[in-house]
Parts: C-alpha cells; sequence; structure tokens
C-alpha cells in the first residue's frame, strides 16, 4: 500500500507562477533558501501558499 503524502502548492505574490510540490517532487519547504521563482527571480519569501 502506497502512503499518501500531502502535497501543497505555493504561488509566486509577483507573477502569479504556481510551485506544485506534486509536479516538482519536491516540498517546497526543503527547496535551498536562495531558491528563486523560475518565472521573475524573486525569492522564497514572496511565495504563499494556496
Amino acid at each position: 500500500m502506497k502512503e499518501e503524502i500531502d502535497m501543497e502548492k505555493y504561488v509566486c505574490v509577483v507573477c502569479g507562477w504556481v510551485y506544485d510540490e506534486a509536479v516538482e517532487g519536491v516540498k517546497f519547504e526543503d527547496q535551498p533558501a536562495d531558491y528563486v521563482c523560475p518565472i521573475c527571480g524573486v525569492g522564497k519569501d514572496q511565495f504563499e501558499k494556496m
């Protein structure tokens, strides 16, 4: 039996790009501190949980 893992989505408040943990395969909180939005380049602090 496969264990279900809750996957979240986070939206960049600057450009609206959505970080989907299920698609990316990595929890947002596990991304390095220097992670940036691939569209507009802002840091993790500019993302909000959906």
